[in-house]
Parts: structure tokens; C-alpha cells; sequence
């Protein structure tokens, strides 16, 4: 009777160990094996825009630049304070070249501010030359760095929103976004008194004050200069558009866009920067490398330029880097796993 139960816990025991190792061969239920495709997506075509946001304020009479047009030799005119707000361009000088100027105006509804670089010094087109002070309100926005240049290419499309108040609507952009270096602002001209009639003098001067000696020229006092700019963007509401000096304002512009693009999950490519990778699923399972070019992004989808046909399967996530090989960095190729 002993070794009945001696026998039957030895079988129980070889049935466990076999289960045992019958079920750590076998993959955990609901995982596929390794290198199999879950999902797989194909290239869709839509419009594709891409869009930086910056964050601005109403504000009362900003200053903005104005540019040379082409590259020479820049020369100011002379001019006299304006006696109401311009309603038409005011010429404040002409860059020359090869004997033909080339007018530098400052627009319609602003008046000149300031000169930003010496009378016939030489600039470079884009180089801003004069400032210029918009008359009522503008939307002054500042601009960091990072995305000086991106902002700088996509300046012809520029949406506003004023917190709690109007809009979205289009916001005309006033010359540059460069920053500013400190400008002389013309000096107000002196008060001009009306002479007395022939015989009469005027109240309070029966006798004529002593002659004042001016100082030297060097010695003068110099009227302000305008203080040096960063780098923001200053735009204009239609004119029928409510604006309250100091309200928050959020203004979308524009930098690039493409219709009808063929697209892809970003998560479906390794890489970045115009150049990367994707993995085409065959029919028959298998799958391949494909190099593609890149082009614009909103952070969903990925614009397509060049590669693939818009007929693929491609397996998402996509394909996986090579690493880097020993005492090298990382490849520095953005979306790389």
C-alpha cells in the first residue's frame, strides 16, 4: 500500500514538471513573436500647413523696421516733422546702386522714427535701415531665437486672436522682425512765435532779454535715441476690429504649406531633418527598407516628397536605426530608436 502512494506522487510530480516546461516554452498568451507587424498603415494625401504660435499684446504706437530693398550705398533725404499722420508713404531715402536709387518708404499711417545706419553707408538687402512709429494700435508679438528664421520664411499669412475678444482674423505684418539697434529719432523742431505788428512789442518784452550764447556743437545735448529692439513681429487689425491697449493676444502664423501631400504617421519613419526611413510590409509578409524624403510635419503626419508611391503598407512603429558604432555619438538623426 506504501508504494501505491510512493507511485502516485512520483506520477503527479513528472506531470507538473512537464507542464512546467511545456508552458515556459510557449510565448505568454497575446504576444506575437518577435519582428511581427501589428499595424500597418498606407499613405494618405491632404493639405498640410505648418504653423508656429506666438504669444503677443495690443499695444499703442509701436516701432517697427523698415529694410533696404537691394544691397549699396544707403542715403537719407532731410525731412521735416509730419503735420498729421501720413496717409501715403513717406520716402525717408534711397538705396543706390549703380548710379539708380531705389526707394526705402515708410508706409502709409506711420511716420519716420529714426535712421538705424549712417547717411551713404553701405547695407545689404533685408538690413533694417529706418525705423518707423505706427500711429493707434498694432499687435506686437516677441520672438525668440530658435525660431527667428522659420518665422522670418512665412511671414505672408498671419492670424490673430485677442484673448476673451475678436478674431481670428488677418493681421497685416509692418516691416521686419530683425531686431533693431538704437536709432537717433529727430529732434522736435523748435516753437515758432508770431512776430508783432511793425511798432508793436510783444506782452512782457519792453526790454529785449540778453543775447544766450549756444554752446558748442560737441556740447549739445543730443535729443534721445531709440532704445535697441529684440527680435518681434508687429501687425495691424482690420481697421473695423475693437482693440483695447494691453490685451493678450495669440497670433498664428503661417510659415509653410503644401496641398495635397502625400503623408504618413510620423510614427511610421526613423528620422528627420528632409531625409529618413520607412519599413514597406510586403504581401507575402516580408519587409524592406525603403530611404524616403521628407518634407513638412504638423507632429501627426509627416509629408512624403519622395520614395514611396502612396500603394505601400508600411509597419508602424517604423524601422529601427543602425547603432552607432563604438566611441562614435548617436547618429543625431531625430525619430531614431
Amino acid at each position: 500500500m506504501k508504494s501505491v502512494h510512493v507511485g502516485l506522487l512520483l506520477s503527479v510530480l513528472a506531470v507538473s514538471a512537464a507542464c512546467s516546461t511545456t508552458e515556459a516554452a510557449e510565448p505568454p498568451p497575446g504576444l506575437a513573436e518577435r519582428g511581427t507587424v501589428m499595424t500597418t498603415v498606407t499613405p494618405t494625401r491632404q493639405d498640410l500647413t505648418n504653423a508656429v504660435s506666438l504669444g503677443g499684446t495690443v499695444t499703442m504706437n509701436p516701432v517697427f523696421g523698415v529694410v533696404a530693398p537691394v544691397a549699396g550705398q544707403m542715403r537719407y533725404l532731410d525731412l521735416d516733422a509730419p503735420k498729421a499722420t501720413p496717409k501715403k508713404p513717406t520716402r525717408v531715402g534711397s538705396v543706390w546702386v549703380d548710379g539708380e536709387p531705389h526707394r526705402v518708404e515708410v508706409p502709409a499711417g506711420s511716420t519716420f522714427a529714426g535712421r538705424l545706419v549712417d547717411d551713404r553707408a553701405s547695407v545689404t538687402a533685408g538690413m533694417p535701415v529706418a525705423s518707423a512709429k505706427l500711429a493707434g494700435y498694432g499687435i506686437v508679438a516677441e520672438i525668440s531665437s530658435d525660431k527667428a528664421y522659420q518665422i522670418a520664411d512665412g511671414l505672408t499669412g498671419v492670424q490673430a486672436q485677442i484673448k476673451n475678444g475678436p478674431g481670428p482674423f488677418p493681421c497685416a505684418v509692418l516691416g521686419t522682425i530683425a531686431a533693431l539697434p538704437a536709432g537717433t529719432v529727430p529732434a522736435p523742431p523748435p516753437p515758432v512765435e508770431p512776430e508783432p505788428p511793425a511798432g508793436e512789442q510783444s506782452p512782457g518784452s519792453a526790454a529785449a532779454p540778453p543775447p544766450v550764447e549756444k554752446a558748442p556743437v560737441e556740447e549739445q545735448e543730443l535729443p534721445p535715441g531709440s532704445d535697441a529692439s529684440g527680435l518681434r513681429l508687429v501687425c495691424t487689425a482690420p481697421p473695423a476690429t475693437k482693440l483695447i491697449n494691453g490685451a493678450a493676444a495669440t497670433l498664428k502664423i503661417v510659415t509653410q504649406t503644401a496641398a495635397n501631400a502625400l503623408v504618413v504617421p510620423v510614427e511610421a519613419v526613423a528620422g528627420g531633418q528632409g531625409k529618413g526611413q520607412v519599413e514597406v510590409v510586403e504581401d507575402d509578409g516580408t519587409k524592406r527598407i525603403v530611404d524616403v524624403v521628407l518634407g513638412l510635419t504638423d507632429g501627426k503626419v509627416v509629408e512624403v516628397r519622395s520614395g514611396l508611391t502612396g500603394e505601400e503598407k508600411l509597419s508602424v512603429p517604423g524601422p529601427n536605426l543602425p547603432p552607432a558604432p563604438d566611441g562614435e555619438g548617436a547618429s543625431g538623426i531625430p525619430g531614431g530608436r
